[in-house]
């Protein structure tokens, strides 16, 4: 689970970066509104933790560009400012949440899991396609409540599948999802990955299909078709 963490206090971005790590989640922090913008449009997120105070832009005013914009991730505003107005506001311009700082850790976590859960989970902290089962609390992807044992990338790419579970994801989201570590990818990386998480999932009865020129769609039964 790939969260954007837009905070412009250093101190306060590498706690929470290691606080959530921790627990599971991968945090890339930015201290600029329109840093975060670009960001937003280069890599694949799950989830926005926004400040309002930043140092380019107000926080608020970002916030109702992200939605014009059409990104639809759940966002949790977190910032100072404690008046019922900008809590309103905040909501009313499209933040799933709001929460004031000083925060507690443990307060944040849960309303964190609240929003994947809502979002992604149907309120519940896993997601199982066939006897696959994602844990979203941390991340963990069990069969048979046993740890499927594969890469971290293989993890990252089935993690996202699994939440879009019923879409089409395409390869250009697949190849955001992987550049979060910073590596580059090879032209045919997609293709290999693709491939390794069918041969981990196919002894359990999900598929992964080629959609040709959309992407790739994990079904929780033997596709019909051979791979495209």
């Amino acid at each position: 689970m790939n969260i954007l963490l837009i905070e412009d206090d250093e101190v306060l971005a590498d706690g929470l970066r290691h606080t959530l790590n921790n627990s599971g989640y991968t945090v890339t922090a930015v201290s600029k509104g329109m840093y975060a913008k670009q960001l937003l449009q280069a890599q694949g997120f799950d989830l926005i933790i926004l400040d309002l105070g930043l140092p380019d832009i107000d926080g608020m005013q970002l916030l109702k560009s992200l939605r014009k914009m059409q990104i639809s991730l759940p966002i949790l505003i977190l910032t100072a400012r404690d008046s019922m107005n900008e809590r309103v506001e905040g909501i009313s311009q499209g933040a799933d949440d709001y929460m004031t700082k000083p925060f507690d850790l443990k307060e944040l976590e849960a309303r964190l899991n609240a929003l994947v859960r809502r979002c992604y989970g149907g309120f519940s902290n896993f997601i199982e396609v066939g006897p696959l089962q994602l844990d979203t609390s941390c991340g963990q992807i069990k069969v048979n409540d046993e740890l499927l044992s594969i890469s971290a990338r293989e993890m990252a790419v089935l993690e996202l599948l699994m939440l879009q579970h019923g879409k089409v994801v395409s390869k250009d989201r697949i190849a955001q999802q992987l550049s979060t570590s910073g590596d580059t990818l090879a032209d045919n990386a997609i293709e290999i990955y693709i491939h390794r998480v069918r041969k981990h999932v196919a002894p359990y009865d999900v598929s992964i299909r080629t959609i040709r020129g959309l992407g790739y769609l994990l079904e929780d039964r033997p596709a019909d078709k051979k791979d495209e």
